[in-house]
């Protein structure tokens, strides 16, 4: 489980927030599945600071981050690449889903994060 605890400013905090207030129709829909512990009783966090970065979801049982592409316009493959190797730094988990997949195919996504997490039915 992760133990670290990375600085965050006080403007990535608020940016956090204010995302989190806003956030788009991937990310929303996304949230509604996962939040109050309902995908197989795991905690997960919505827009959540963590060192410079600003993670989508973050299940912190699992050491496991989940961020929603395609959405935002000044996100790049060398920024993400860059994001990716800090986070595996920590000792973190990625899954990248697309924005509009997310849209289109909920279950299949869900069904995708049960796998990575490798939780079994009971």
């Amino acid at each position: 489980m992760l133990h670290v605890r990375t600085k965050t400013s006080t403007e990535k905090i608020a940016f956090a927030r204010n995302i989190r207030s806003d956030g788009n129709p991937a990310e929303k829909l996304l949230w509604s599945k996962l939040r109050r512990k309902q995908f197989f009783g795991l905690r997960f966090r919505r827009q959540v600071p963590f060192g410079p970065y600003v993670l989508d979801f973050l299940c912190v049982k699992k050491d496991f981050v989940i961020e929603i592409d395609g959405h935002s316009h000044d996100d790049t493959q060398e920024k993400d690449a860059k994001r990716d190797a800090f986070l595996r730094q920590k000792g973190l988990t990625i899954l990248h889903i697309g924005h509009k997949e997310t849209l289109n195919n909920i279950d299949g996504i869900l069904e995708r994060i049960r796998l990575v997490l490798r939780i079994e039915y009971d």
